[in-house]
Formats: structure tokens, sequence, C-alpha cells
């Protein structure tokens, strides 16, 4: 019973060239995701700092061109019922 077994490790094929640029380019997309996960995670202090000066500028602008006034609207005639003649 025991020469019926066969207990060789089986036969596995050479990768082909396709199977490896798949093989490789999923490593590199899974480290490309962890670095923006990280990214978001862990933001940089810089970026920080400088999006909060920019907002401040922004803001400093929008108070600055507010004293002009409000824009003239055009004005809008009312809309005309007519019977349906039957």
């Amino acid at each position: 019973m025991s020469a019926d077994l066969d207990l060789s490790a089986p036969e596995i094929p050479e990768p082909t060239l396709l199977e490896s640029i798949l093989r490789y380019g999923l490593f590199l997309g899974a480290i490309f995701q962890l670095i923006c996960i990280l990214a978001v995670i862990f933001p940089s202090s810089k970026g920080h700092e400088q999006e909060e000066a920019e907002s401040t500028d922004v803001k400093a602008a929008e108070q600055i061109k507010k004293p002009k006034g409000p824009t003239p609207q055009p004005r809008q005639k009312p809309k005309k019922e007519s019977k349906k003649k039957r």
C-alpha cells in the first residue's frame, strides 16, 4: 500500500512573463495604496500650515470684495395666465 502513494513534490510550471508582470504590478499597487493611506493619516505639517495661510488670504480677499454692494438683479415680469379656449 505504501508503494501506491507518490510523495514527490508536484510539478509547478515556470511563471510566464505576463504572470510576473501582474505579480509585481500588484505589489507596486499595494505599496502605493499604503503610502496614500499613510499620507491621509499622517499629513505633513507644512501642507496644513500653507492651507491655513491660503484660506485666511482668500477670506481677507472676500471681505474686501463684499463692501462693493449687491449686484443689481434684472426685473422679472409676472407671467400672464391665459385661459384655454375650448
